[in-house]
């Protein structure tokens, strides 16, 4: 051990003793140094670099009052809807601990969704920073895996329905379909067998995973270091006798200091929301949650939460005219643009043959075939922003008009469809989530080629202090 490390460990202290065992043993203070102590991020973090750390605590409050709800939960047809309510009306501070896990669940998504789009508006996802972006996206993956398979677990009516619908949805796709669909619910209806896999799913095989994930996603990410507001890389600029950053300074305890006052304004809106409205409208809790689930009584209007909405909205906006007059077309028009970007013959000629095999898709399969396919697409579609991104810079402050104008568009269309997918289903509301669709595809689609054409800032040579 090195004299500065065994300096380190062995400070005065009443377990310096304990500590210097266990580090030479374990990498202690080396893992302290590294992912803290000595990880040197940029100075100039502001109100959006939050929302990571806030989801790593989140993730702990789910864990947390997820273990203490299976003490008293029963995974049975027959008596889960009666155990929930065991727990909300005996247990002791039982109806705390549930609607804290009801709550987190949503507040969890919204963290998620804001660390996303900070992501997008800084260019965090750019090179060297793709396979960081994937993994946060396989989290994302596993959140909502997580967050659908605990949805049944109430057994309340519209838990019922909502996975009735949902596994359906597996119907649609040609020749493995139906076997699929039977093979997630266990049985050829939502039934004992589903609520016991869902239950196996939610409480150990989705948390294993998403735990790997978040490790993985935080090593990657002090591995190439953090981004800024500005996209500018701190690695670059150095001390010449330290080697370290200039525009960095420690995460502990400078981000440490500012994260503990993050969480401490979050848990006050959090109790907020958990203590006056834990089922904010019918939006985190729906009503018809507190009926038990009938298999013989649909309720009136079948949606899923929130988070889930505005993929719900592009799957309905999916209708026979919208694939033949809009999608059709789309593809027409999209194979063109591409056949005209690409010089090598062959590239065009592949280009042709998919758009081709796409069309014949698209006017012999059903509509419905094809909302499922959207609906995958619209998530998946994340993955490949570091390659759609052809922006000579990263952030958001030195980008032009054309991609904020963009990003602006996204975000607006994204609220509405999401307010969409939360209503009954009307002709002006399906017109509207079909132009939601549309717009939202294209800002992925359109975007190698407004980043590229954007007329841009030029980045700064070291991080401002905005």
């Amino acid at each position: 051990m090195a004299a500065a490390e065994k300096q380190a460990v062995t400070g005065a202290g009443p377990f310096n003793g304990l500590l210097t065992w266990i580090d030479q043993r374990f990498p202690l203070m080396q893992t302290w140094r590294s992912h803290l102590s000595e990880y040197y991020a940029p100075k100039n973090f502001n109100f959006w670099y939050y929302f990571g750390s806030l989801a790593l605590f989140v993730l702990v409050i789910q864990i947390v009052t997820g273990i203490f709800l299976t003490m008293n939960y029963k995974p049975d047809a027959a008596q889960a809807f009666a155990s929930v309510e065991y727990i909300m009306r005996e247990v002791p501070w039982g109806w705390w601990i549930r609607y804290m896990h009801s709550t987190g669940a949503s507040f969890f998504f919204i963290c998620v969704y804001l660390h996303m789009f900070r992501a997008m508006l800084y260019g965090s996802y750019r090179n060297p920073r793709e396979l960081l972006w994937i993994f946060g996206m396989l989290i994302f993956l596993c959140l909502m895996a997580e967050a659908f398979f605990g949805y049944l677990l109430p057994w309340g009516q519209m838990s019922y329905w909502g996975a009735q619908v949902i596994v359906n949805l597996f119907d649609a796709i040609p020749v493995i379909g139906p076997d699929l669909a039977i093979w997630i619910r266990g049985d050829f209806v939502v039934s004992d067998a589903t609520l016991n896999r869902f239950f196996a799913y939610h409480v150990i095989a989705v948390p294993l995973a998403l735990l790997a994930l978040v490790v993985a996603h935080l090593l990657a990410l002090h591995e190439v270091g953090s981004s800024n507001p500005d996209g500018v890389e701190i690695k670059n600029v150095k001390d010449p006798k330290t080697g370290r950053p200039l525009d960095g300074i420690p995460f502990h305890p400078y981000y440490t200091v500012k994260d503990t006052f993050g969480v401490v304004v979050f848990l006050v809106v959090f109790s907020m929301v958990v203590f006056f409205a834990p089922d904010a409208g019918g939006y985190f809790l729906e009503h018809n949650n507190f009926i038990p689930a009938d298999p013989l009584k649909t309720p009136a209007h079948i949606a899923p939460v929130w988070y889930f909405t505005p993929y719900y909205s592009i799957l309905r906006a999916t209708t026979d005219e919208f694939v033949l007059w809009v999608l059709a077309p789309g593809v027409v028009a999209f194979a063109l643009l591409l056949i005209w970007s690409m010089k090598k013959s062959a590239t065009r000629i592949a280009v042709g043959v998919i758009a081709i095999v796409l069309l014949a898709g698209l006017l012999s399969l059903d509509a419905k075939v094809w909302g499922v396919v959207l609906m995958a697409t619209s998530v998946m579609i994340f993955f490949f922003l570091p390659w759609l991104d052809r922006s000579p810079v990263r952030s958001i402050r030195y980008k032009g008009p054309i991609t904020k104008t963009a990003l602006s568009l996204f975000v607006i269309v994204f609220f509405v469809l999401g307010y969409l997918g939360t209503e009954s289903v009307t002709e002006g509301r399906t017109l509207a989530a079909q132009v939601g669709t549309a717009v939202y595809f294209l800002f992925f689609f359109l975007m190698p080629w407004y980043s590229k054409m954007d007329k841009c800032l030029p980045e700064p040579e070291r991080v401002t202090s905005k």
